[in-house]
């Protein structure tokens, strides 16, 4: 397997702060930005530094923390927005211009020749401030490819250092995107960038298929947040790339606490069916699945709960086996005879069917109940 050439910008801290309802304090971005950092992402989009005096600062502040990642800011073709994330210090600035007719229609008002133009003195300014400029086409998947061919070329004659597709309202799935890149990527000079949302529920599958397909900067958000249903998770592409792209630089024993510092600052709790992150990741219950686990835990796990930090976990329900409650019972320091296991076993069946979680304390007396604890 050929190593895929990529790297990680998260932009949690501005397009995963555009969640509804969510604001990151200044000492909540910045304990965010350590723990990329010790992941080993690359760069981390932390704001957007003209929306207000404190954004700005909270920019320079995390610009100053000495990280290895570099920092970026978010800007738009406006002289005002890179004036701000000059200030903030920042190492790169995201400079976008929406593409697509409808936007050139309903928001600019104005052709797509004049609005690159503007664009591409906008990235000279930035440039001759000694900024890195990664240049992103908004809407580009509504954008006809051609032109935007033609747009990539000319702001790389400007000296941008990567250029963007963002698949801004999550209309692609991987065959749609795959279409498109295999057009645009022999074309354009310069390294690319792919930013993807999930209104379709695609937004780590098109990620991970641009990666594949040769696209370098991959944008994420820690858990998937974002405006509406939200971006391509950190989370599944740190774990995708490792296991399909052969990309092991990356610390993913340090995502479990990232995800869960995530979930406390936005208030946003993580589904338990949550890939990687989620509290039944790694759980079996089913007493098929457990009894193959218990001789080889590939049976039935595609990725290692070790890979994570973490470890796997057996449940007792209604789907629990035999042998899944001996070893549950072993595990747990309980001593019950093999002919009280049946007994104990249709204890949780029954209370399964139920509707009943099947707890430590409700384990216990199950046991008790039978045969007392050994």
């Amino acid at each position: 397997m050929n190593m895929w050439n990529v790297e990680i910008c998260d932009v949690t801290l501005r397009d995963g702060e555009q969640t509804p309802g969510v604001a990151f304090t200044k000492e909540e971005k910045i304990a965010i930005a350590h723990q990329l950092d010790a992941i080993g992402v690359e760069v981390i989009e932390a704001g957007f530094p003209v929306i207000s005096e404190e954004e700005c600062k909270a920019v320079r502040a995390i610009s100053r923390e000495g990280l290895h990642a570099r920092i970026c800011g978010l800007a738009r073709t406006m002289r005002s927005d890179l004036e701000a994330a000059i200030t903030a210090e920042v190492d790169m600035v995201s400079l976008f211009l929406a593409t697509s007719p409808t936007h050139l229609q309903h928001k600019y008002k104005k052709p797509l020749e004049e609005m690159v133009a503007r664009a591409a003195t906008e990235v000279d300014y930035a440039v001759d401030h000694g900024l890195q400029v990664r240049f992103g086409a908004e809407d580009a998947s509504r954008t006809d490819v051609s032109a935007l061919i033609s747009v990539y070329q000319e702001i790389a004659e400007h000296h941008a250092t990567l250029l963007t597709f963002a698949d801004t309202t999550g209309c692609l799935t991987p065959l749609d995107l795959q279409e498109r890149l295999q057009t645009i990527l022999p074309q354009i000079s310069l390294p690319l960038a792919i930013h993807c949302h999930n209104d379709l529920g695609c937004a780590t599958a098109n990620t991970l298929t641009a990666a594949q397909l040769g696209a370098f900067q991959l944008h994420t958000t820690v858990n998937g947040i974002g405006e509406r249903c939200g971006n391509a998770r950190l989370e599944e592409v740190l774990v995708g790339i490792r296991l399909k792209g052969g990309v092991d630089r990356y610390d993913l024993t340090e995502i479990p606490a990232l995800s869960e510092m995530v979930a406390e600052y936005t208030g946003i709790p993580i589904p338990v069916t949550k890939p990687i992150v989620g509290d039944h990741a790694f759980a079996h219950e089913s007493g098929i699945h457990i009894a193959a686990m218990l001789e080889d835990p590939q049976t039935y796990e595609y990725i290692q709960p070790a890979l994570l930090g973490t470890t796997r976990k057996f449940l007792l329900g209604k789907h629990t086996g035999r042998k899944a409650l001996i070893h549950v019972l072993s595990t747990s320091g309980y001593s019950v005879p093999e002919e009280k296991v049946d007994a104990i076993l249709a204890d949780i069946k029954q209370h399964s069917e139920g509707k009943g979680v099947v707890t430590p304390e409700f384990l216990t007396a199950c046991i008790q109940k039978v045969v007392g604890i050994q």
